[in-house]
Order: C-alpha cells, then structure tokens, then sequence
C-alpha cells in the first residue's frame, strides 16, 4: 500500500542537496541558539512530550548550569531554556546528547511531534509505539532533516485533542488502523496501525518536494493548487479515503487526578517552572510512574497509577509549590508569550499584565502577547490579547479566522483594571 507514494530517494534534499528552507527559519533548537533580550535561548525537542525522570534531571541541570535555573514549557510540549551563555553551545549539546536528548544532530529541529498526553492512561489506546516509530524514522531519513523547526507531527489517540492543533502530518488511531491527515484537509486515509508512523514520514517527504519551488515551511503555506496536489500524491499512495473534518478546538488534560488515579496532571502558569517545581514533578515521577508527559498546552501529565490517597497527597504537594491542580485555578487557560524584558520584539510585560488581570475562569482561553507574532498563541477558539503601539487590541478568534463582530475595543495603556475587565468580558463571551 504505502510502497506506491512516490520514494524519498530522487528528491535533491534526500540525496544531500541544500536545506532550501533554512536561510530563512530562524526557529531555534539547541544548537542554533536563538538571542533574546535576557540571554541565549535553546529549544529542546521532546517528541512526544515524554520524558524519564532521568532526561528530565538533565534538563534541569542544563538549566541550572549554563542558564537562568528555570525550564519554560512551549505550545508544543517542548522545554525552553533561557538566559544562556551564547558560548555555552557545545557544552549544552554535550550534555543533551548523553542524555539521549540529541540522538540525531542533523534532525534537532525536525523533531516535532505531539502526542495526546493521556494516551493509553484512560482507556484510550497508547500511542508510544507510533511515537519511537517515527521519531526513529524521521531520525533516519536524510530528507526529513530539511523540515522547518515549524513543520509538525501529531500522534492522537482517537480523542481529537491534538488533532485539532493543526498539524502538518496527523496519524489518528481508529481501532486496529489509523487515520492519516495532511494539513487541514477533511479527507483522511485509513492505513494499517503498524504503517502509519511511515505513512507519516513519506508524506513529510512529499511535503517536502511540493515545497521545493514555493520555499513554504509548513503544508497550509504551500499555495492552495499544490497543496490539493499534495493532498493526492500522499493518498495515492496510503489507503482509503475517510471524510473526517479536523476538530476545531482541543480539550487539553484538566488538572487533577485522571481515570481512578491511573495519572495526575497540572498546568504551569505561564509555562514557567522554577528548579524546585521542575525537581518536586520530577520526584513524583520517580516514586510512581517514572514518566514526565509534557502536553502541548504547557502542562504536565505523570502517570501512575497512583492510590487515590496518593494522588491526593501529591497534587496537594505541587499545589502548595504553585501549580495548577484544579479546573478552577483563576490560572486556568491563561497563556503569555516571554513578553518584554526578554523579548526586545515585544511592546509589553505582557507575562505581568496577565497575572493583574488574573480574575474568575473565563469559557475560552485566552493568550496575551507582546506583538503582532503571537508567538506560542494557542489554537481553536481563544481570545487573543496584543500589545500595540496604541494599547491593548483584544479580539476573538475561531480556528484560522478573527470575527471582527466579537472584537474589544482597544485598551488605552496606564489602566490596568479597564483591561483586566475587558479581557474578562472577553472570555465570557
């Protein structure tokens, strides 16, 4: 079945030809540190969100000795480190690769993948094979090695959860096959359970040479004739086709404890974790599971399973350091991009604008950034807060799309309640 897509070997990029992308895809890893207004900043890639206890130690050690001691969660379950030496690079690589964090130095920024958190947790199937699968594959692939740090994969396990975050190539489990999807598209190709982490791979390969003449780092870049081309090329190759529209908004893991305490979770309020947070999760992890999973809505699962006193006793435990343990945390669904003073871009301290305006749970998330970037901005539905020149502009958004009918007047600077209560009215919506 997935012999007949078209092979990666003719494509000048499999066959070591220039990475056409990469003079203009400034996304950081850790060896092309990124400088930033508080220092050097390396993004390191955890496919899948998941981390041993072991892998996560040495985070917090790359943390602690080449940067600022904090480990800042990313939109795609991946850990940020900030405040760096720019020298510190080999040192950094050092430590990442013994630690099995770099096992490909040509694919660093390739390894995209997100997974749902609660795969295989509670009662849903596990994706964690699809996951080693393609991570290997992608690692393996010479082609592949020329993805943008932007492109993504996603790996869901039936729910939608990250299905709806709008990945490039998205494998969703369906009983004993997959479904596989190319950008946004609504048709879907069924696929043999054990073929689907290939049929991924070989549609980022054909994403790849679609991509060679437009320079598009992502599939919902490509123009919209070679995106529908692409779109057949790949189910030319795969099995039948699915109608399957993309679910527009995710349901993230809620905090707290998860199907008769078979996991716990918690959400990190602005994605920023200090050592003693980072090492009291890392703690919980060793006693019980021996797993991090880091989920793309800058949270954290930790598998168990977990006696329902000890679940009590460890989420009151990360409750107590700062975390988010509750649906009702006035914490619930707010986001922030770095903000100003680490982002010399950014117009704002957006990050303490946010914790102002910190009020009762709002219906829709909402995420406030420094400039018109938006960098790190949730999917779905959300409402979406940017500093400008003239103040605050907050508006609505629906998927793709901003509804100018459920747009918020701007925010005039120097009146931090005026905006704490249009952002409120906002969410409420």
């Amino acid at each position: 079945m997935l012999a007949a897509m078209p092979d990666s070997a003719p494509s000048p990029l499999s066959a070591g030809g220039p990475a056409l992308r990469d003079s203009g895809d400034a996304c950081p890893g850790t060896l092309r540190l990124h400088r930033a207004d508080d220092g050097a900043l390396a993004r390191v890639r955890v496919p899948g969100g998941v981390l041993s206890e072991d892998r996560a130690d040495a985070l917090l050690t790359a943390a602690g000795r080449f940067g600022d001691g904090e480990l800042h969660l990313t939109s795609r379950g991946n850990v940020q480190l900030r405040g760096l030496d720019a020298e510190c690079g080999g040192g950094l690589a050092e430590l990442l690769t013994a630690a099995g964090l770099l096992p490909s130095a040509a694919h660093e920024r390739a390894r995209n993948i997100v997974a749902s958190p609660l795969a295989g947790l509670d009662g849903s199937p596990p994706v964690s094979g699809w996951l080693s699968g393609l991570d290997g594959l992608v690692c393996g692939s010479a082609a592949a090695a020329s993805l943008s740090g932007r492109f993504l994969f996603a790996l869901d396990d039936g729910r939608g959860d990250v299905d709806a975050l709008g990945a490039d190539v998205t494998l969703i489990a369906a009983g004993d096959s997959c479904l596989l999807r190319i950008g946004a598209s609504d048709e879907v190709f069924r696929v043999p359970g054990g073929e689907g982490p290939l049929a991924a791979l070989l549609a980022a390969e054909a994403f790849l040479r679609a991509a060679r003449d437009s320079g598009a780092w992502r599939v919902k870049d490509l123009p919209d004739g070679v995106r529908a081309d692409l779109v057949r090329t790949v189910g030319a190759g795969a099995g039948p086709a699915v109608h399957r529209p993309r679910p527009r908004t995710a349901t993230p893991p809620a905090p707290g404890a998860h199907a008769s305490t078979s996991a716990i979770s918690v959400d990190v309020p602005l994605g920023r974790l200090t050592s003693s947070q980072w090492r009291l999760l890392t703690e919980t992890a060793r006693r019980y599971g021996n797993e991090l999973r880091l989920t793309p809505w800058r949270g954290i699962v930790v598998p168990g399973p977990f006696a329902h006193d000890e679940a009590v006793e460890a989420l009151r435990a990360l409750d107590a350091a700062g975390l988010i343990t509750a649906p009702d945390s006035p914490w619930t669904g707010v986001g922030a991009c770095i903000g100003h003073p680490g982002c010399a871009k950014s117009l704002s301290d957006v990050r303490a604008e946010a914790g102002a305006a910190v009020g009762p749970v709002g219906r829709l998330p909402v995420y406030w950034s420094g400039c018109e970037r938006r960098c790190g901005h949730p999917h779905g539905e959300w409402i979406d807060v940017v500093a400008t020149p003239d103040g605050h502009r907050i508006s609505h958004v629906r998927g793709e799309r901003r509804d100018p009918r459920t747009t918020v007047p701007t925010v005039r600077n120097g009146d931090p309640a005026r905006l704490a209560a249009a952002v409120a009215e906002a969410r409420a919506l």
